[in-house]
């Protein structure tokens, strides 16, 4: 992938967007020059699922990127990425939220975060299930978390060529998302975020009140290592 590719599809991905959903551009497994490509072109939010590869690229690149993770997070990685993420895309329990409002607290940082849910039928997702989810929030322990802020949910659709699949995905995603902002969240401006959609699905994402995106082989190609 040329340099000058990425930054035309970023834009193309970008341009197309309704105004009011982020792009994260989903950077991992690609180098830190790729990344560089889109940050010149403007892209400021990139999305990492390793520890280990996302403190390299943390030390390389511009002090003023905004890191997401993105992937299945284990608690002992936790105490790693605390010192700089700016958010965690994808808590799936309780334990997880304790813990990075432990390790947020031991930096002095407020860590936001987004709790994924499991709607698709794939076993290989990973995430609460809808009555997980409202269990999680009704049991109340996540307010007394002062270092960690709920700033909406996330999901990822089953990945096939089904698009009325997809989008009865993401509608019961929103359907949801409104729920649990009235229930619990309905004074909290800051729980706001409707994460859904990626390079395969990110233009039905957004006809269905997405607010963020994650995009990463449209914009950087495959996989490099």
């Amino acid at each position: 992938m040329e340099t000058t590719d990425i930054a035309r599809r970023l834009h193309d991905v970008k341009d197309g967007l309704p105004q009011g959903v982020q792009l994260v551009a989903v950077s991992k497994f690609h180098p830190a020059d790729y990344i560089m490509a889109a940050y010149n072109a403007g892209q400021h939010i990139f999305g990492e699922s390793r520890e280990q590869e996302l403190a390299k690229k943390v030390e390389a690149l511009p002090k003023d990127i905004e890191w997401h993770f993105i992937g299945h997070l284990q608690t002992n990685k936790v105490k790693y990425i605390a010192p700089y993420i700016s958010m965690i895309d994808a808590v799936d329990s309780m334990k997880l939220l304790r813990e990075i409002n432990k390790q947020a607290a031991n930096h002095n940082r407020t860590i936001k975060v987004l709790l994924e849910l499991h709607i698709a039928e794939e076993e290989t997702k990973y995430g609460l299930s809808l009555d997980a989810c409202r269990q999680l929030l009704e049991e109340g322990e996540w307010r007394n978390l002062t270092n960690v802020k709920i700033c909406g949910l996330m999901m990822m659709a089953s990945h096939i060529d089904d698009e009325q699949l997809i989008r009865s995905e993401f509608e019961l995603a929103a359907n949801f998302f409104d729920e649990v902002k009235a229930r619990y969240f309905a004074n909290d401006p800051s729980f706001c975020e409707r994460s859904w959609g990626m390079s395969h699905d990110y233009k039905i994402a957004v006809q269905c009140q997405s607010t963020m995106v994650r995009v990463g082989t449209y914009i950087f190609g495959e996989r490099v290592y």
